[in-house]
């Protein structure tokens, strides 16, 4: 029988298993930050009739999703998570409490071509926080805080989060008289990919706009200096943009009493988010180091969450963290946190006997302590026993032979060190679960301030 040669497919993601213990830790770490802000956790379909995802895309969007059919029944893979809330809020409005606060880790499909950080498969973390009827602007002001804890807890230091206002530039194009604000929305969104330059040229050549247009845009949104400043100059021309501005400073001030420190925040007037549905406050969350990766985590202000599903008004404002994406460029920077423990147990015992009743008994009274244990009962060389250990990166070795259970000890070897100890089983496992308690602490990436 000929064999069939194993393979991934392109821009899908299989990690090694020290890799995957990296990934679960930062998904962990992001978990235990949404909860200190009082996110539920949602688990949506992976799968929804393709009338619910596609209820609001079109274009590019549907081109990108993965379209299934079987029999009459028209199905899609999700390509994002917030769809799928739109749906959920929409069908369960009557039995939620509100403002609705949840989070979602999972998987989302996209047929796009896969490049750097991208992927066709991809993990995304989620927030959002849903309003029926109304929803007060302090909670767009809340979600630069959540953003910033989540970093910091993942142990990056060195990233920055725009913020901006869509209002503000929405009153700005209608200052400028600019018919055709979508597409030049769209095309500010790309200026820090483009440069200045281009996106002139795309301004004037292919959306219509004069010159002077042109260049007083791009000189406001990239103005360098106080951004309060330069909105100052523009105020009581548009009553849109005035709003914006009012918003903007309202989010920048409570910003820094929700804990988000002033080097670690900037008002961002060239922040336009390329999604129609978003209304107010705007968020784009990029790495100091690596500007060419681009936004790591964006979101804002929507005031229309599921209107293709229901009449009621649903306002909402919410981030998404790319979280495949942040994963790949930390691991090919090699920014991983060697101290963190990657390996599947904290102690590999070594029974030295023929009868295991001994072994077995200090596995349980291990795990009870909560440690991860395993035992190693394979017909091998000593060496090989303890090579196993040694590759698969378990911190410490429990030896069980007729010396030590007769005198009631355990020996036992830090891997790491070489140092070999021997105590009862009491102090041994105590000793261990202190040390490993530290260890658990660590964060998964160590990036230098």
């Amino acid at each position: 029988m000929d064999k069939i040669k194993p393979r991934t497919m392109s821009g899908f993601q299989e990690l090694m298993p020290q890799n995957q213990v990296y990934f679960n830790e930062m998904a962990q770490k992001l978990r235990e930050s949404f909860s200190l802000y009082g996110f539920t956790p949602l688990d949506t379909p992976l799968m929804e009739a393709s009338e619910i995802l596609l209820a609001k895309g079109g274009g590019e969007t549907e081109k990108q999703v993965y379209r299934l059919t079987k029999g009459d029944t028209d199905l899609c893979l999700r390509y994002e998570l917030t769809a799928s809330l739109a749906k959920y809020v929409a069908l369960h409005h009557g039995k939620l409490v509100f403002p609705f606060r949840r989070y979602e880790i999972g998987k989302s499909y996209r047929g796009e071509r896969p490049q750097r950080g991208r992927f066709r498969e991809f993990y995304q973390a989620d927030i959002d926080i849903i309003g029926d009827g109304k929803l007060d602007i302090i909670n767009e002001a809340e979600i630069p805080s959540v953003i910033y804890k989540c970093m910091t807890s993942l142990g990056l230091c060195r990233f920055c989060i725009h913020v901006n206002n869509r209002k503000v530039l929405s009153g700005f194009f209608a200052i400028l008289e600019i018919s055709n604000a979508t597409e030049v929305m769209r095309a500010v969104d790309k200026i820090e990919k483009i440069g200045e330059q281009k996106l002139a040229e795309h301004l004037v050549t292919d959306l219509g706009l004069t010159t002077d247009k042109a260049a007083e845009l791009i000189s406001f949104v990239k103005h360098q200096g106080d951004p309060f400043e330069v909105l100052g100059k523009y105020r009581g021309r548009n009553e849109m943009f005035d709003t914006g501005a009012d918003e903007l400073g309202i989010v920048a001030r409570y910003m820094s009493s929700f804990g988000v420190p002033d080097t670690h925040f900037k008002i961002d007037l060239s922040i336009a988010r390329g999604l129609d549905y978003y209304t107010g406050t705007v968020y784009e969350t990029f790495l100091l180091d690596y500007p060419e990766v681009g936004s790591i985590g964006g979101g804002g202000r929507y005031d229309e969450l599921a209107e293709y599903y229901t009449d009621k008004k649903l306002p909402g404002v919410g981030i998404s963290i790319g979280l495949s994406r942040l994963f790949y460029i930390l691991q090919e920077q090699q920014l991983l946190n060697p101290d963190v423990l990657s390996a599947p147990a904290d102690v590999l015992i070594i029974p030295m006997t023929e009868d295991l009743s001994h072994p077995i008994i200090l596995a349980t009274q291990m795990r009870e302590a909560g440690l991860r244990v395993q035992l190693y009962s394979e017909d091998k060389k000593f060496k090989s026993k303890v090579a196993y250990a040694d590759k698969l990166g378990v911190p410490y070795v429990a030896f069980l032979g007729e010396d030590e259970i007769k005198s009631g000890q355990v020996t036992v070897k830090d891997m790491q060190s070489g140092e070999q100890t021997q105590a009862s089983a009491s102090l041994v496992i105590a000793g261990i679960a202190e040390k490993i308690k530290t260890r658990r602490m660590l964060p998964p990436i160590l990036e230098a301030e």
